[in-house]
């Protein structure tokens, strides 16, 4: 039972990196069901604790924090511009996207003739 039901957490862990969903506490709670049983999960745990607390202790640094804000600042504003342009000068329509995707796709079947 208990390794049907990790196995089943990791596997929707893995799917969830490609579909909506909560991928990375998936798969480490995929890793948490299987360790009560096994030590292989354990071991393969063990790695990821720590570098998840690195990472928090990463984002508590106030430099650190300070030059995410500032990045998440700055891309939010090119995005804002960029959505203002395509708005002001295509208007509400998906059609100039469309045809740039088809370009490309086009382009890169290219390469294969």
């Amino acid at each position: 039972m208990v390794l049907a039901l990790g196995l089943t957490l990791l596997a929707a862990g893995a799917l969830m990196f490609v579909l909506p969903g909560p991928g990375f506490a998936t798969l480490i709670l995929g890793l948490v069901v299987l360790g009560s049983e096994f030590t292989w999960a354990t071991r393969v745990l063990d790695p990821m604790r720590e570098a998840a607390r690195r990472a928090s202790e990463a984002a508590l640094d106030p430099r650190r924090r300070r030059r995410n804000l500032a990045i998440g600042a700055v891309a939010g504003v090119v995005v804002g511009m960029v959505t203002w342009w395509y708005l002001a000068r295509y208007g509400l329509t998906v059609t100039p996207i469309l045809n740039w995707l088809e370009d490309l796709v086009d382009r890169f079947l290219g390469l294969f003739d």
